[in-house]
């Protein structure tokens, strides 16, 4: 069977390969994977007698830590921005008031949202009836009346 020696720079070869695949992806997943490849890159320049096995041992599990540590943080640190809404559709109307072009019968009717027409649920109201937007289910809004 043939020896593999390793050497730091194949890390750090490695660590720039996985920064490639993370700017062509989304999620950081790949950024602290890189992280961990220069990290075990770097530990192996300081103790080069590294066996491959313990290096590979090394580099996973600093991904995993790191990955993990990653997820938690961002659990407790949620990125903060002024649309919260964004790329989540219909759920921006959400507490908007509208009018009735439709009336509610038997629990449906229609709303007009700019330039298209909405299915709604709620109690039966006649046309006209200004109603609030309070959930959205599917592809139709739950409404109450507005006082």
């Amino acid at each position: 069977m043939m020896d593999i020696e390793m050497v730091f720079w194949f890390w750090w070869v490695a660590a720039i390969f996985l920064l490639a695949i993370e700017m062509l992806s989304a999620g950081f997943f790949f950024l602290w994977m890189a992280v961990s490849a220069f990290i075990t890159g770097g530990l192996l320049l300081i103790v080069p007698i590294i066996s491959v096995e313990i290096q590979l041992f090394i580099f996973s599990i600093l991904s995993i830590c790191s990955v993990i540590v990653w997820k938690r943080y961002m659990v407790k640190h949620p990125i903060k921005t002024d649309h919260p809404h964004l790329n989540q559709g219909s759920s921006q109307y959400i507490g908007h008031t509208f009018t009735l072009i439709e009336a509610i019968e038997n629990g449906w009717g229609k709303i007009k949202v700019n330039d298209s027409r909405w299915k709604v649920e709620g109690k039966d109201y006649p046309v006209g009836t200004k109603v609030k937007i309070m959930a959205m289910d599917g592809n139709f809004f739950k409404v109450e009346k507005v006082d």
